[in-house]
């Protein structure tokens, strides 16, 4: 061990380093106060950064009590315990490194140095400042929990335990980053996940420290970091806001990551029917659970492929419409200057602009520059006979069936990937739409997500409740995702057949 790093009995030695350590007096947000331990009648320093502690249970049960506390103990007790039964409500640890006082005041804890006491006593005082649980933003719900994940790990982890009271609900927690350190816990079922998974995910996040990353560690880097393919046009990790969701995957083996100070949680392994699924889907009934990811998967494809069929037939194959229709497009398009693909391309990138736009200006007028700026725009072009109608309905209900897709990574990859899909069918029609779809196809069946598969269940196969593009009874629904290799593969007993 570095002598440097080894705490002395000398109480002026011991608070010198640490001053320098903080770069006392510079750094003002250092707080010291010096105390006289009467019980023991030794001279004592207590260290706390100013902000992220709770100063008036400091005041409290810390000083006040080593102030006022008188020696009434049993003989034989140490110095050390009788300061410990002085402060009952406090419950200090022992530090002996001048590393873990630091990692333990930046985390909110305070630090108390006693004259000839070789070491520390830290004790847990942290009150960091967040706002409260509320909806989710990203994640909208309407038959079901409304809480969502808040900036603070501490919060977001009781909001899981709060929805599975389980003693197998394992938390491990893992510093990363070199000069500005950050705590990542990695939440698993003890005795549901594979513990191949989890020392897979462990292996991942120490890369970080591996690298020497030194930047601002949140959600999003890690998933960077952890991610099998560094340039996946698709996601390969999970990210939610629920916890509710959170937990639904705790329950089916699946690791949850969490990050300080990030408002989510990442869960890995993620499979392509995770990312298409909603929290809500289970909470309806059969019919209208299914009806409603019928309705996702027609969006998801007509927010894929609608420009580049548009493109493919008015293009290439104008002898597919019927004669009445091509007549009336031919019409609309009688005064417009620029070739069909110069019109999609440019109005795609246009609406991507104003949807880009909505995003970053203040939320009050977010909303109102979004359709103001739509209907002005694509009205002002159709009477400049810039564009055609038609387009103008293409476009349009493109861009809203990609918003049937929460999640935001597939919705981001959806969007990336319909301009791979146009460029196909500006090249060769539908001849280059199929074999765009082809390529797509095969590389979304070569990625993986942690060693699984990322259309599994359904290439390769393994044995499921049915729970992919659609779902099954809730009571038939008694098998674990087996690509996970769960400990318990089944979730209850197997129903028998109605």
């Amino acid at each position: 061990m570095n002598n440097m790093e080894v705490m002395s009995d000398s109480l002026i030695s011991n608070v010198s380093r640490i001053k320098e350590m903080f770069h006392y007096p510079l750094n003002s947000d250092l707080v010291i106060r010096e105390i006289y331990i009467s019980s023991i009648k030794r001279k004592s320093v207590l260290f706390y950064m100013n902000g992220i502690v709770n100063e008036e249970f400091i005041d409290k049960h810390i000083i006040k009590p080593l102030i006022e506390g008188t020696r009434n103990e049993a003989e034989g007790s140490t110095d050390i315990e009788l300061i410990k039964n002085s402060l009952q409500a406090s419950q200090f640890n022992k530090l002996t490194r001048l590393s873990e006082i630091a990692k333990d005041l930046l985390d909110g804890k305070s630090i108390l140095l006693i004259e000839g006491y070789e070491g520390a006593l830290s004790s847990l005082s942290i009150k960091y400042e967040h706002r409260n649980v509320e909806r989710s933003q990203t994640e909208n719900v309407t038959k079901g929990s409304h809480e969502s994940f808040v900036e603070s790990s501490l919060v977001n982890r009781s909001l899981i335990r709060k929805y599975l009271k389980s003693k197998n609900l394992i938390t491990e927690t893992l510093d990363i980053g070199v000069e500005d350190k950050c705590d990542v816990h990695i939440l698993y079922h003890n005795s549901i996940a594979s513990p191949e998974l989890i020392n897979e995910v462990k292996q991942r996040i120490n890369r970080i420290m591996e690298d020497n990353y030194n930047g601002m560690i949140s959600s999003s880097i890690v998933e960077q970091y952890i991610e099998d393919t560094t340039f996946s046009i698709v996601p390969t990790v999970l990210f939610t806001e629920l916890p509710d969701r959170a937990v639904s995957f705790l329950k089916e083996g699946h690791v949850v990551i969490f990050v300080d100070n990030s408002p989510s949680c990442l869960i890995v392994p993620a499979t392509f029917w995770s990312f298409f699924h909603t929290p809500e889907d289970m909470s309806y009934r059969w019919i209208a659970g299914n009806f409603i990811r019928l309705v996702r998967i027609i969006a998801v494809f007509i927010s894929l492929l609608t420009p580049a069929i548009y493109i493919a037939v008015t293009n290439y194959h104008q002898e597919m419409i019927p004669t009445d229709l091509l007549l009336a497009i031919s019409a609309t398009r009688e005064s417009v200057p620029f070739p069909i693909v110069f019109e999609v391309v440019g109005m795609e990138i246009a609406f991507e602009i104003i949807r880009e736009c909505s995003f970053r200006i203040p939320t009050s007028i977010g909303s109102t520059v979004g359709i103001v700026g739509t209907l002005i725009l694509g009205q002002a072009a159709v009477q400049a006979n810039i564009i055609s109608p038609i387009l103008v309905i293409v476009v349009a209900l493109t861009g809203l069936s990609s918003f049937a897709v929460s999640n935001t990574d597939l919705n981001m990859s959806i969007r990336v990937s319909r301009f791979f899909f146009t460029f196909c069918a500006i090249m060769m029609g539908f001849l280059g739409l199929a074999l765009g779809i082809v390529v797509f196809t095969t590389y979304i069946v070569s990625i993986e997500s942690f060693g699984v598969p990322f259309l599994a269940p359904i290439t390769p196969h393994y044995e499921t409740s049915r729970d992919m593009i659609f779902r099954s009874v809730v009571k038939h629904q008694w098998l674990r995702p087996l690509f996970a290799k769960p400990k318990l593969e089944k979730k209850k007993t197997q129903p028998k057949e109605e």
